[in-house]
């Protein structure tokens, strides 16, 4: 990753692939008064719409476990060109819902010179056996910053977070860890990972606060599945210098002012 910028205004938020959709009215107007107040960077996810493209992305099978338990998508290239084919829909959308209110966006691909990926790992569980398969996923290690500072009241860049790796091949990487990467490298205040539940759960109990080494604790041992990976880019965003994370399913003002969600702050 770059050099850690100078911290500024900007919000990077993260829209759920699993809630984009579901989002209402009131949740748009809200974003919409935010966005003409202060600089935002929406990332996107596409979980749900890819699953309801075609039965391949859905079921047990077009999901992997890799060997230290991390989850992803089985990625091959149909898979990429069905990810950008639901992405321009979403980013179609999206575009609809924030121009009526005032709102421009500009769509952008990751994999065209935004973001950057690691090798990607190649041991994943098929059954009991672990197995070596060409999954077209990596990490995001660092991100191209030019066409995000167009970012600016009243105009949002929208970014749909695939990536390439050292190889140039244009890969699938983790939409959270994309926008931490990103909130890092913009020099974001505040990182808000929009989803479909309200908190972390603990122990059955909604957690509210929490600092960053709790957080990793329970990332470690606790948590799986999605909840595992937004504590992992929480802690990457906190540790870029971004100033707080907040998970949760709410309006973005609601989550920044911590009325509900789960607070994640450095410490």
């Amino acid at each position: 990753m770059s050099a850690t910028p100078r911290r500024t205004t900007l919000c990077v938020i993260k829209l759920g692939g699993s809630r984009l959709d579901t989002l209402d009215d009131p949740w748009w107007d809200d974003l919409a008064r935010l966005a003409r107040e202060r600089p935002l960077i929406l990332v996107h996810g596409w979980s749900r719409p890819l699953r309801r493209l075609a039965p391949r992305h859905r079921g047990p099978s077009a999901i992997l476990r890799d060997r230290y338990g991390n989850q992803s998508r089985w990625t091959t290239p149909q898979v990429l060109d069905d990810i950008k084919a639901v992405s321009s829909a979403l980013g179609e959308q999206v575009a609809e819902r924030l121009h009526g209110r005032a709102v421009t966006t500009e769509r952008l691909l990751g994999s065209e010179g935004l973001i950057s990926a690691g090798p990607g790992e190649r041991l994943w569980w098929r059954g009991r056996q672990l197995v070596e398969l060409d999954n077209l996923v990596g990490p995001p290690t660092g991100v191209h910053t030019a066409p995000l500072r167009h970012a600016r009241p009243g105009h949002i860049p929208l970014l749909t977070p695939l990536a390439r790796d050292p190889a140039g091949r244009e890969v699938n990487t983790d939409a959270d860890r994309a926008a931490a990467a990103v909130a890092g490298a913009v020099g974001a205040a505040d990182l808000v990972l929009v989803t479909d539940v309200s908190h972390l759960v603990v122990d059955g109990r909604p957690v509210q606060r929490l600092g960053e080494r709790a957080a990793a604790d329970l990332r470690d041992t606790v948590t799986t599945g999605g909840m595992r990976k937004k504590l992992r880019a929480a802690c990457e965003a906190l540790e870029q210098g971004v100033g707080r994370v907040v998970i949760g399913d709410a309006p973005v003002t609601a989550l920044l002012a911590a009325r509900t969600g789960t607070l994640i702050t450095r410490g």
